[in-house]
């Protein structure tokens, strides 16, 4: 193999596995597509955590717990003292909400460490001649996500306030002032100061959890590409960087999954906070 031949063999490597699934959506006339392999591996995913935390919780006993109990029991304690942190008030909706999200986002940046050929070359087996099974590095997932979290933002903003209420604090805050004048004067500036607060929680939200886990997706890649085309001889060497660097990522998705829990959890609290 010519090392021209092997820079094209590398380059459409990362291309294909950087290829998302897409399915046109037709009475959009081909603007639009949905990537089915997100779909699928984030709805998948999803279901295995349900399932995971209802088996335990429906096997769960007051006495010696198995190890699988355990671990659900100090991965409860551990959400909902970050919860308590974060909002003083009843956390019958953000414990299970804190929960949701941290589980469902560790699963899905977990699928980042596996072998990277391993799905997509189970899903080509089914006809699927690209399949990404990283779910959080779709920058639509994790907008999707963000946008949920704002949505709840709101509403929950609303709930607590009043409508009224809510929209008073948009346009009286940060800026405050005793005089009727100054704080109509002084709306404008507030009003635009609450579009970017709403505008920036989201876009951080969704860009901090995409690009960590497209970088390291995309390392992977890398180092799996320089072993099929340039390391075959040494893939040795290969091996040994794919697993420190499993190691590091791993620390990466943990860190990255906890992170959009609190700050979900903290936009949630704060959102009803009357002072």
């Amino acid at each position: 193999m010519s090392a021209e031949s092997g820079g094209e063999n590398f380059t459409q490597y990362i291309q294909h596995h950087l290829t998302f699934w897409n399915a046109p959506l037709t009475h959009a006339g081909g603007v639009a597509s949905i990537h089915v392999d997100t779909l699928i591996m984030s709805c998948v995913l999803g279901f295995i955590f349900l399932f995971w935390f209802w088996w335990f919780a429906r096997k769960a006993t007051s006495g010696v717990p198995s190890k699988g109990q355990a671990f659900v029991e100090l991965a409860l304690e551990f959400v909902d003292g970050q919860v308590k942190d974060a909002w003083h008030g009843s956390r019958k909706f953000l414990g299970p909400l804190a929960l949701t999200i941290f589980f469902w986002i560790l699963f899905m940046n977990l699928m980042d460490v596996l072998p990277v050929d391993l799905i997509p070359t189970a899903a080509e087996a089914t006809g699927a001649t690209h399949f990404r099974p990283v779910p959080t590095a779709d920058v639509n997932m994790t907008f999707a996500m963000s946008l949920s979290v704002l949505v709840l933002t709101l509403f929950y903003g609303m709930k607590s306030k009043g409508v009224g209420g809510y929209l008073k604090g948009a346009v009286s805050a940060p800026f405050t002032a005793k005089n009727v004048v100054m704080k109509v004067l002084l709306a404008p500036f507030n009003i635009l100061m609450f579009v970017i607060e709403m505008v920036t929680q989201p876009v951080s939200l969704a860009l901090r959890l995409f690009g960590n886990i497209f970088a390291g997706d995309l390392l992977f890649m890398l180092i799996a590409g320089l072993m099929v085309h340039f390391l075959s001889l040494w893939w040795p060497i290969g091996v040994i960087g794919y697993v420190a660097w499993s190691f590091v990522e791993l620390l990466i998705i943990l860190i990255q999954a906890f992170i959009f829990m609190y700050l979900s959890v903290t936009y949630i609290a704060m959102a009803q906070q009357h002072h």
